[in-house]
């Protein structure tokens, strides 16, 4: 019948694996499907169409939400390497994301009418006012990456969150030792400047960043500005470089040309002004062998914490 055909366009619509992000985000994307599954499924025994009128697929408030997407305008885009681009978002007024250390929010996307999403860490500080900005590293096949390059100002763009995080503490951790491997740079950038700000903050941090080539190394004067801090020391391994001196000198001696492997681990490990705390962001690859260099190198799994 034709109200049973209303019905049913109304029925909420199952999401696609491409759509989970992965990253364990709470709610997932499936349990607000199951949610409004649930809310369809009473509406329909009832025949009340109005019971689904609470149903809020996205926002245009401004406020970042786990349960909804929210708008938010593109306010730059700017490349920083021939794959990976900065973009700004505007927040209203001098509003501020408010997000703990290290959280990641969730784009949605949608190509060829196909819907995708995925996890990103916004890499201003958590301060900021007025705007939040991401780190986005495109790729030549990847869906959502032909969604994102498309971007240009002015653009609205829907985001939800935030998940996950680090519980950072200040001066809980005697010192802490950053393994990012590209954009997995981005999670630890908030951390670093939180720590920056904090004149009673003493904890020492070692960042060690794994590039493939010099020219790769995202957001350099940034990074270069942190090393001037007594207690940030930061470390490149540029697996693809094979001499030291192509790079300007000031990156000379707090680089290493090869790969991250289990004896240069041990070297940094050892070279730690205090027992470290582990943080881990990069591929899923990257993250398992750094758990077996640092395991390799005496740090136990209770002292790592993986983005």
């Amino acid at each position: 019948s034709a109200n049973e055909e209303d019905w049913l366009a109304l029925r909420p619509q199952e999401p696609s694996p491409s759509q989970c992000c992965g990253s364990g985000c709470k709610p997932c994307i499936y349990d607000v499907y199951e949610k409004e599954l649930a809310q369809w499924e009473r509406a329909k025994a009832k025949q009340d169409k109005s019971l689904l009128m609470g149903k809020k697929e996205q926002s245009n408030n401004s406020e970042l939400n786990p349960d909804t997407f929210t708008a938010f305008s593109v306010s730059s885009v700017e490349q920083l390497t021939e794959d990976t681009y900065q973009y700004k978002f505007e927040l209203p007024g001098n509003s501020s994301l408010r997000l703990s250390l290290g959280q990641h929010i969730v784009l949605r996307g949608v190509v060829n009418g196909l819907e995708v999403q995925r996890a990103y860490t916004p890499i201003s500080p958590r301060n900021a006012e007025g705007y939040f900005e991401v780190l986005i590293k495109c790729y030549e096949a990847g869906l959502m990456s032909q969604y994102i390059k498309t971007w240009k100002r002015g653009d609205v763009v829907f985001w939800r969150g935030p998940f996950g995080g680090f519980p950072y503490q200040p001066n809980k951790h005697g010192e802490l030792l950053m393994l990012a491997s590209g954009t997995g740079l981005a999670p630890m950038i908030p951390i670093l400047q939180s720590i920056t700000d904090d004149e009673e903050d003493e904890t020492f941090v070692t960042l060690v960043g794994c590039f493939p080539t010099f020219d790769k190394i995202y957001l350099k004067p940034l990074l270069q500005d942190l090393a001037r801090y007594w207690n940030i020391r930061i470390f490149y391994v540029l697996s693809q470089e094979t001499s030291l001196e192509k790079l300007p000198w000031s990156y000379q001696e707090n680089t290493y040309t090869a790969r991250l492997n289990e004896d240069l681990m041990k070297t940094i490990v050892n070279s730690c002004r205090r027992k470290p705390f582990v943080l881990i962001c990069g591929s899923s690859a990257f993250n398992e062998d750094m758990s077996r260099y640092l395991k390799a190198a005496g740090i136990e799994e209770n002292s790592c914490f993986v983005f």
